[in-house]
């Protein structure tokens, strides 16, 4: 049987203090792998849940990063910042009194859902071939676009004034910084974010997730997890023998649509979305169900994974 290269994910609880690719390296280091790589940013000042690809699966990122998040953040009402948080250079708002629990909760309905959204100066999109945060930091001012973003739920976990909690779930690209920001504009008073702690990144939960310190050149292959995780939502799709023979051709497989309880019949804007997985359970391919739902034409096959699955008993 062929030796399959590493792969898989990681789920780390990410320290304050570091950033997003210090993780990575870390975990390049020990598993002396350079194809390594995150799904989704947290910056220096937050913690929680941060996905670590490894080998193949890092093909798999995009599909991680579109994963739904839901977060825990602290923000301080009274003052506003460059950056749109604590880290940065912070001014006092002169406002009396500061706005109530009531005043706050009536604005969290205008946030919620489908929203219009200017990312922070201090961020990395690119404008132009720099990043927005490079020009931020030679004085310059982006000149950001206001982005569609979607907002699942918002809801205010505790208020002690001037500081508030809230707990956010929301899809990909949505910047917290931003909802506090835009909150406190419209209390007249200004927000700036204080904490922010990631608690789940579609399935990946806090509760799952490993401390970063606690891995060393032993350990961390434990606390690697199987890259099909990432598209356990999928309906998934065993494959046959004959099967693996037309995804080592790049050809459709075919499906019996019946075969799938889980699969949504509804008619969508994008073609749904398929796993295609070995007898043990091991991801061979990523694929779509093209009009006519009579075949899964694959999108993302994984050549070492499949190889094993066709030598195999």
């Amino acid at each position: 049987m062929p030796r399959q290269p590493l792969t898989g994910l990681f789920c780390v609880d990410k320290p304050a203090g570091i950033t997003s690719r210090a993780v990575v390296d870390e975990l390049s280091r020990l598993t002396r792998s350079r194809r390594v790589g995150h799904a989704g940013t947290l910056d220096p000042l937050a913690t929680g849940v941060l996905l670590v690809c490894l080998g193949p699966a890092t093909r798999l990122v995009s599909l991680a990063q579109s994963l739904p998040k839901r977060y825990l953040a602290r923000f301080e009402l009274g003052k506003v910042s460059d950056t749109d948080d604590s880290t940065g250079q912070v001014t006092v708002v002169e406002h009396t009194p500061l706005p109530n629990r009531d005043d706050l909760e009536r604005l969290l309905p205008r946030y919620t859902g489908v929203i219009s959204q200017v990312p922070p100066q201090y961020s990395a999109i690119k404008l132009g071939g720099q990043r927005a945060y490079d020009l931020a930091r030679q004085g310059q001012q982006a000149p950001l676009e206001p982005r569609p973003v979607e907002v699942h739920a918002l809801r205010l976990r505790a208020f002690e004034s001037p500081s508030f909690e809230l707990e956010i779930e929301c899809g990909s690209g949505t910047y917290v910084r931003s909802i506090g920001r835009d909150l406190g504009r419209d209390l007249g008073c200004g927000a700036v974010m204080t904490s922010l702690e990631r608690t789940a990144i579609g399935p990946f939960t806090l509760d799952r997730a490993v401390a970063l310190e606690s891995l060393d050149r032993h350990s961390w292959r434990e606390a690697l997890l199987a890259p099909v995780e990432i598209v356990s939502h999928f309906p998934r799709l065993i494959c046959s023998d004959t099967d693996l023979d037309l995804l080592a051709e790049g050809r459709p497989v075919p499906l019996d649509v019946n075969s799938l309880p889980e699969f949504n019949r509804e008619p969508t804007e994008s073609a749904p979305r398929v796993a295609l997985v070995s007898r043990s359970g091991d991801l061979l391919a990523v694929g779509e169900l093209p009009a006519g739902h009579a075949a899964v034409q694959p999108r993302l096959v994984f050549p070492e994974s499949l190889e094993a699955a066709r030598v195999s008993p």
